[in-house]
């Protein structure tokens, strides 16, 4: 986003900070499906991420007076606002948004609205995630597909904490080397 674009942002912020509904109606008119679009991706069912969603925004009505420019651009403040509030309703769901099996199906994003990998890193990417070891491949799934920290990974997959954080590491030197990256 150009820098002009941001300072536009952060005035229309302030805007909503002082109660006005149509600079709060442009910044959901202009954040919203990108924002849907996260929540999408995290939580996995569309009636969950439409409720996070509006959810975020009443929270950015109530809360857009404590938005400060110099800690984080606009689309990451909202951005972490939606983060935050999707965790915490798959936390209130008992983080049951998935049930993963060991093929790991949850990430050819089976349940969602994405569609099959078409390109070639998309591909390979799912070629060197089915090479890992289950456990590895369901950490991984857990924790940059659902967002889950690796407290919530191991409470799930009844593992210590330790274990689940070697998992990850070593599933991520796979996935670097196996990607080319």
């Amino acid at each position: 986003m150009a820098e002009e674009s941001i300072d536009s942002q952060v005035l229309l912020i302030r805007a909503v900070a002082a109660g006005d509904k149509r600079a709060f109606e442009a910044l959901y008119r202009s954040y919203s499906p990108y924002l849907f679009a996260i929540a999408l991706r995290l939580l996995h069912r569309r009636g969950w991420a439409e409720e996070v969603l509006h959810d975020s925004f009443l929270a950015l009505w109530q809360r857009a007076g404590s938005f400060d420019p110099t800690q984080s651009a606009p689309k990451t403040w909202l951005t972490n606002i939606v983060r935050h509030r999707a965790i915490d309703y798959l936390r209130l769901q008992d983080n049951r948004v998935l049930e993963l099996d060991d093929e790991g199906d949850a990430i050819a994003g089976e349940g969602t609205c994405d569609p099959a990998p078409s390109t070639y890193e998309s591909r390979r990417l799912l070629t060197c995630m089915d090479a890992l070891p289950a456990e590895q491949r369901q950490s991984i799934v857990l924790a940059y597909h659902h967002g889950l920290s690796h407290g919530e990974i191991a409470l799930h997959l009844q593992q210590p904490a330790g274990t689940v954080k070697s998992w990850i590491r070593r599933a991520l030197m796979h996935l670097k080397g196996c990607v080319g990256i």
